[in-house]
């Protein structure tokens, strides 16, 4: 049985890092690839983000190993991003030197999950690039402190 999404991985046209128009991913189409409860979780982690930070957001293709990647930005710099895969949600944040210090202070308050995923990363050149496997809400918290090591939030909360 092939699977709908191989064109991705087939088409040299479609491999290439190319812009996806929001509105072309559906809804449906990300529940589809992923299921509806990590697509909830997934708008919920995005609510969260644009509530908190001013950032371009932009849908891109996933490249060799993922489908679709939807991306926070500001002024060229990326605060994390999304990636889908069939029955995968990952977040990715990479962190520098100083932002891994931060981490080490804040280890305790951590999920397990969380803290076996940054541990496992690779280090790169210029960060530590760690995938988180979204799997329930628990991780939201984390993510949120993590966060905020990485960028400090540049819009202002009201409350009601």
């Amino acid at each position: 049985m092939k699977k709908k999404y191989t064109k991705w991985l087939t088409n040299p046209h479609l491999k290439a890092r190319c812009k996806i128009k929001m509105e072309d991913i559906k809804r449906e189409e990300l529940e589809r690839l992923v299921g509806t409860y990590r697509v909830n979780i997934f708008y919920d982690i995005v609510d969260m983000i644009t509530s908190l930070y001013d950032m371009d957001q932009t849908w891109n293709n996933g490249g060799k190993k993922w489908i679709y990647e939807y991306k926070f930005r500001k002024s060229g710099k990326t605060l994390c991003a999304f990636y889908f895969k069939e029955n995968i949600l990952g977040f990715m944040i990479i962190f520098g030197k100083d932002e891994r210090t931060k981490i080490d202070g804040i280890r305790n308050e951590l999920s397990s999950d969380v803290i076996d995923a940054y541990d496992n990363a690779q280090i790169f050149h210029d960060g530590k690039w760690v995938m988180f496997n979204i799997t329930d809400y628990k991780i939201s918290e984390d993510l949120k402190k993590l966060l905020f090591i990485k960028k400090q939030p540049n819009r202002k909360i009201t409350t009601n």
